[in-house]
C-alpha cells in the first residue's frame, strides 16, 4: 500500500490541487445557497430579540416556519407558544376547528413577521412533554398570543386542552 509520502512529488501536488478545488466548490455552493435566500432570514435585532420572516411549514427541513397557531420552528428549535392554545390543523376533530386553526396559523405568521419580538421562557418549565421549548412571544411588552386570543383565534392556556368542536 502506497502512502502519500511514498508518492512522487508531482502526484502529491496534483492530489492537493484536487482537494483544494473540491473544497472551493463546496464552499462556493454553500455561499450561493446563503446569498440566494434559500436559508431562512433570522437575525438578532437586540439582546433577547428575534426577527424572522416565516412561512407555513412544509415537508422537509424545518428551521424557521410556522406549524400551526401555537407551534413554530425558530433557529431549528421547535417552539410552543406557551400562553395560548390554538385549534389543531394536523388532526382537527371537526371542520370548524380546521378552519379556525388555519386562520390562527396565518395570523401567527403575520404577527411574527411584523418585526422583532422577544421569546420569554415559560415560568417553571422550559419544555413540554413533546420536547418543544415553551416560550411566550412578546413585542413591546404585549404577548402575541394575547393578540390571537383577543381576535378569537386561540384561548388562554389554562393547563389543559379544551375541545374546539
Amino acid at each position: 500500500m502506497a502512502y502519500s509520502h511514498d508518492l512522487p512529488l508531482f502526484f502529491r501536488k496534483k492530489r492537493r490541487r484536487h482537494e483544494l478545488a473540491l473544497f472551493t466548490i463546496v464552499l462556493g455552493v454553500i455561499s450561493a445557497i446563503a446569498l440566494e435566500g434559500w436559508a431562512p432570514t433570522i437575525t438578532l435585532a437586540a439582546a433577547n430579540m428575534t426577527s424572522v420572516m416565516l412561512k407555513k411549514c412544509t415537508d422537509g427541513h424545518r428551521i424557521a416556519c410556522v406549524i400551526d397557531g401555537d407551534t413554530l420552528w425558530i433557529n431549528g428549535t421547535k417552539v410552543r407558544v406557551a400562553d395560548i392554545d390554538a385549534p389543531e390543523i394536523s388532526e382537527p376533530r371537526c371542520a370548524s376547528e380546521l378552519a379556525l386553526g388555519n386562520r390562527a396559523t396565518e395570523r401567527l405568521i403575520e404577527l411574527v413577521n411584523q418585526g422583532p419580538f422577544e421569546m420569554r421562557a415559560w415560568p417553571g418549565r422550559d419544555k413540554d412533554r413533546y420536547g418543544r421549548a415553551l416560550r411566550v412571544l412578546v413585542r413591546n411588552g404585549h404577548s402575541l398570543g394575547d393578540v390571537l386570543v383577543s381576535e378569537g383565534l386561540a384561548r388562554t392556556w389554562t393547563g389543559r386542552r379544551e375541545p374546539w368542536c
